[in-house]
C-alpha cells in the first residue's frame, strides 16, 4: 500500500500528460473531419458520375480497412517507398501523421452519416421550395439543415465517442498518448517498473471523458427535440 501511495502521484502526472496528447488528437480530428466529411458527402451525392464513383470508392476503401493499417501506411509509406520522410522526426511528426490518418478515416465515416441525413429529408420539400422560388442553397440551409441535424446527432455522437477510444491506436506509431504512458510503467519509466495498474487506470480517463460526452450529446438531443413526437 505504501508503495502504491508513492507511485500514484508520479503515475497520475504522467497519465495527465498522455491524456492531454489524446485530447489534442481528438479535437484536431474533429476540427478536420467534420467539415471534410461534409465535402466528401456532397462528392458522393454529386450528379457528376466520375466524381461520385471516385468518392464512393475512396470511402469504401477507408471504411473497409483497419485504422491501424492506415496509420502505418501514412506514417511509413513516404519514407519506405518515396525515400522521403515527409513527417520528419520526433513527437510532432508522429502527431501530424496520426492526425492526418484520423481525419481521413473519420471524415469518411462522417460523410456517410451526413449523406444518410440529407437523403432522409423527403424530396417533396425541395420541390416545394423550388416552386416557391427558393434556390437550392436556400432550401438546404433554411429547410433541410435543421432536419438533417436532428437525424445525424445520435449516430454522430456514437462515432465521436468511439473516436475517444480509437485515439489509443496512435501508439502503433509510437505517439505518446495515454495508453503509451500507462504501458511505459510495465517496462521502466520514472523509476517505476513492472507496474501494470497504471495501464488499467487509463480506463478511468476514458470513462470520465466519454461520460461527459454522453451527457453533452444527451443535452443536445433534448434541445433539438429529437424525441418529441
Amino acid at each position: 500500500m505504501q508503495l502504491f501511495l508513492q507511485q500514484f502521484p508520479i503515475v497520475v502526472r504522467s497519465l495527465n500528460i498522455g491524456f492531454l496528447q489524446t485530447m489534442k488528437l481528438f479535437f484536431v480530428t474533429l476540427i478536420g473531419a467534420l467539415p471534410l466529411g461534409l465535402v466528401i458527402a456532397f462528392g458522393s451525392m454529386s450528379k457528376i458520375k466520375p466524381l461520385s464513383a471516385f468518392t464512393r470508392i475512396v470511402v469504401w476503401i477507408v471504411r473497409g480497412s483497419p485504422l491501424m493499417i492506415q496509420l502505418l501506411i501514412i506514417f511509413y509509406f513516404p519514407g519506405i517507398v518515396l525515400h522521403n520522410s515527409i513527417w520528419g522526426g520526433g513527437e510532432a511528426g508522429r502527431f501530424a501523421a496520426a492526425s492526418t490518418a484520423f481525419i481521413i478515416n473519420y471524415a469518411c465515416y462522417f460523410s456517410e452519416i451526413y449523406r444518410g441525413g440529407i437523403q432522409s429529408v423527403p424530396v417533396g420539400q425541395e420541390e416545394a421550395g423550388l416552386v416557391l422560388g427558393m434556390t437550392r442553397p436556400q432550401i438546404f440551409f433554411h429547410v433541410k439543415l435543421s432536419q438533417v441535424i436532428k437525424r445525424i446527432v445520435p449516430p454522430m455522437s456514437n462515432e465521436i465517442i468511439t473516436l475517444v477510444k480509437d485515439t489509443s491506436l496512435a501508439r502503433i506509431i509510437a505517439l505518446q498518448e495515454i495508453i503509451w504512458a500507462g504501458q511505459a510503467f510495465m517496462k521502466s519509466s520514472q523509476g517505476i517498473s513492472g507496474a501494470i495498474w497504471p495501464l488499467f487506470f487509463t480506463a478511468v480517463y476514458y470513462l470520465a471523458c466519454n461520460g461527459l460526452l454522453t451527457l453533452l450529446f444527451g443535452w443536445v438531443e433534448r434541445k433539438l427535440g429529437y424525441y418529441k413526437v
